[in-house]
Order: structure tokens, then C-alpha cells, then sequence
């Protein structure tokens, strides 16, 4: 039986990197409040996800793989949602700039029915910012691009200007760390039926 993949989640980003692995995941976002309890930055990821997941996987059966991600920026403990307004978007990227910040990312992988199986792992990845002055951090704050993004950056979009390094893995910073979902995903059992068509 093929496996049907369901992805938790609107993110455009998270689809196109399962797709671009060969899952071509139905994009099923959970619509549960998110509430952490945990305030440790890979905790928080891990919760969200689970949360995620186990809201979408309820409602399927046997043969349906759910998977649910959650991303946070953290800077010195100190964790950074989407921002909620363009002036906190600059707040976000002034306390970036110039530093090291960490990327985390929590997955949740659930496979429904009777022997219902659940793995829920958070991937870090550092990332080195430079310094950019008022006119660069207004700029990009008021591009649109930041506001529905962790840590009001997009690796992937006009931030990438300001990318000093990383060290990690890239996708993690994207928004899924494709790498070890796969592995994971494997090591499950949930990929062989996927390559026999």
C-alpha cells in the first residue's frame, strides 16, 4: 500500500523541500492554537509540532503518514516568533544583525491507524548575521518578506544578502530539515512503498 502524506502545515517552503526529495506531501495545516509550555527553544519546537501533527492525524486512518514542523529563531535564550508588525520586525532583525543566532526546527512524524508509530525530533542550526545599518534593517523590515517568518528573516528570499554563514543544515534554516526527515522517515519503514510504483 502507498503511503499517503499529509504535511501539517501552509508553508509553501516545507512543501516544495518534501517534493523536492520525491514526497509529494497534501497540505493539511492544523488550525489548534499553538501553546507551548516549554520555554527552551528545542523543547518549544518539539511540542509545537507534536501539537501540529496529532491535530491533523486524528482525523485519518490506517496508511496515512502526518507530519508536523514548527520553527523558532533564538537569540541568547531569548525565543522569536513571526513578528506581529513591521516595527517589530526591525526590533527582531536589530537584535540579529551583527551576531550568532541558533534555528530551531521540531518534526513530528505520526503514522495513523492500529500501530500507530510517533517520532518527534528538533534539528539546530547557527547562523551568522552581518552587521547591517538602520537604512538596511528598515529596508528589508518593510519588504513584506519578514512577516511570516520566524525571526523575521528568510534565508531563502533578499536576507540572504546578509548571511554571513551557517553552520548546520541549510534547509533546517528554511524551515524543515529535510535530511533528517528522510532519515527518519526510512528508518520508520514509511519510504520503500514510495520507490515501487
Amino acid at each position: 500500500m502507498r503511503q499517503r502524506f499529509i504535511l501539517a502545515s501552509a508553508s509553501p517552503r516545507r512543501s516544495q523541500l518534501m517534493r523536492q526529495i520525491g514526497l509529494k506531501p497534501e497540505i493539511i495545516p492544523s488550525m489548534i492554537e499553538e501553546k507551548a509550555e516549554n520555554m527552551e527553544p528545542d523543547q518549544t519546537v518539539m511540542e509545537l509540532s507534536r501539537q501540529k501533527a496529532e491535530d491533523v492525524a486524528k482525523k485519518y486512518g490506517e496508511g496515512t503518514v502526518v507530519i508536523g514542523a514548527d520553527t523558532v529563531v533564538s537569540i541568547e535564550g531569548k525565543i522569536l516568533g513571526k513578528p506581529s508588525s513591521h516595527r517589530e520586525a526591525v526590533e527582531m532583525i536589530h537584535l540579529l544583525q551583527g551576531t550568532v543566532h541558533q534555528v530551531y526546527t521540531g518534526v513530528t512524524i505520526i503514522l495513523c491507524g492500529r500501530e500507530k508509530k510517533q517520532v518527534t525530533f528538533a534539528e539546530k542550526t547557527d547562523v551568522s548575521v552581518y552587521a547591517m545599518n538602520e537604512q538596511e534593517i528598515y529596508q528589508y523590515a518593510e519588504s513584506g518578506e519578514p512577516m511570516d517568518k520566524a525571526g523575521a528573516y528568510g534565508i531563502q528570499g533578499k536576507f540572504a544578502a546578509y548571511i554571513q554563514g551557517i553552520q548546520g543544515d541549510y534547509n533546517n534554516v528554511v524551515g524543515l530539515p529535510i535530511g533528517r526527515l528522510y532519515q527518519e522517515l526510512k528508518a520508520l519503514g514509511l519510504l520503500e512503498e514510495e520507490n515501487h510504483d
